[in-house]
């Protein structure tokens, strides 16, 4: 990718990470010790002592939803030289994946990560498969080097939000207001003779419970 291009993705996409539901991330064989948030979240991700490691091997299963829908650009994945990742296979909108049924279904795209990548440089997927995303699962399927454990430095979601608005439910929405609007209207003018006789009988009942009130309103 040339630094014409890279400077473009920096202007055009915008870190996803605020646009992340944080309640429902999930990661499969990471180590109790050192976890997704070492990788994923602002701050930790920085810190490059700070690694996500896998557990029982090298495999992990990154599941992450968003609080709206996305499309997902590129993607950044830096490690270790050895035991940094190697094939990452991306899945958009795969429900409860697991290590079990992973491979049943084909990848919206799969990188293998060069020593550049490991490094920083952004893996551009295929944008066509990445538009309308609530969720992403990523597969990190082995490392460099076939070590039993993988660890991750940094994760970096970038791309922009989707406008959700369906202009067809605007369009009836505007439509149902006018109309309810219109029957208040309709529903005041037919009611004001029945308000002005509700108001008269009331003030006939406090008149005769307070001679006072009905004194003034005589003088009235």
């Amino acid at each position: 990718m040339s630094a014409e291009s890279a400077s473009a993705i920096q202007r055009s996409q915008v870190d996803l990470l605020d646009f992340v539901n944080w309640s429902g991330v999930e990661c499969l064989n990471q180590s109790s010790s050192n976890s997704l948030s070492n990788a994923l979240k602002q701050g930790y991700r920085e810190d490059e002592s700070l690694n996500l490691e896998s557990d029982a091997d090298e495999q992990l299963l990154i599941y992450i939803p968003f609080i709206q829908v996305i499309k997902l650009h590129s993607i950044i994945i830096k490690g270790p030289e050895e035991e940094g990742p190697k094939t990452v296979k991306l899945f958009a909108n795969k429900e409860h994946m697991g290590f079990s049924n992973v491979n049943d279904y084909p990848p919206s795209d799969t990188a293998v990560l060069s020593e550049d990548n490991l490094k920083g440089k952004p893996v551009i997927l295929k944008y066509v498969k990445f538009q309308n995303v609530r969720s992403l699962t990523i597969f990190i399927e082995d490392n460099q080097s076939g070590s039993d454990i993988t660890k991750v430095q940094k994760i970096v979601l970038c791309g922009t939000t989707v406008d959700t608005t369906d202009m067809k439910a605007s369009l009836a929405s505007l439509s149902l207001i006018k109309t309810s609007a219109m029957r208040s209207f309709l529903v005041k003018e037919k009611s004001s003779d029945i308000l002005n006789s509700c108001l008269t009988h009331v003030l006939t009942v406090l008149c005769t419970k307070c001679p006072v009130l009905r004194a003034i309103l005589l003088y009235l």
